[in-house]
């Protein structure tokens, strides 16, 4: 079992940075494939960043050169560092993580197993 825990998500000005924490609550040493989604009300949850067990990256295009994913394996602690940021990255973000260290459709919700409660990033 793994809990995921996000913070920091707040409210900024367009053109300025964020960096968002999921923490992993588990004891379990294993590496799972990890992603940040976000959904805004009325929308579907979408991908933007995917990390394997690797730590091989992937993002959507809205959001590449923008926003950058990592993670501490030994903390087991994802992160999302946004800079540049707009108007439309205004969501709930939600972290995620497979039950798998290497997925094929890294930015589809239906391929993971544990989320994170979310946390608002609101954008003005």
């Amino acid at each position: 079992h793994v809990q995921l825990v996000e913070s920091g998500g707040g409210s900024v000005q367009a053109g300025e940075s964020l960096t968002l924490s999921c923490a992993a609550y588990t004891s379990s040493s294993a590496r799972h494939h990890m992603a940040w989604f976000r959904q805004v009300p009325g929308e579907e949850r979408e991908g933007i960043a995917a990390i394997d067990s690797t730590g091989y990256t992937q993002y959507v295009d809205s959001v590449k050169d923008r926003f950058t994913i990592s993670r501490d394996n030994a903390k087991k602690t994802l992160y999302l560092k946004m800079n540049n940021l707009k108007p439309e990255d205004t969501a709930m973000y939600y972290c995620a993580a497979a039950n798998h260290p290497y997925i094929l459709t890294p930015m589809d919700p239906s391929a993971y197993y544990y989320w994170g409660q979310g946390t608002q990033v609101t954008v003005s």
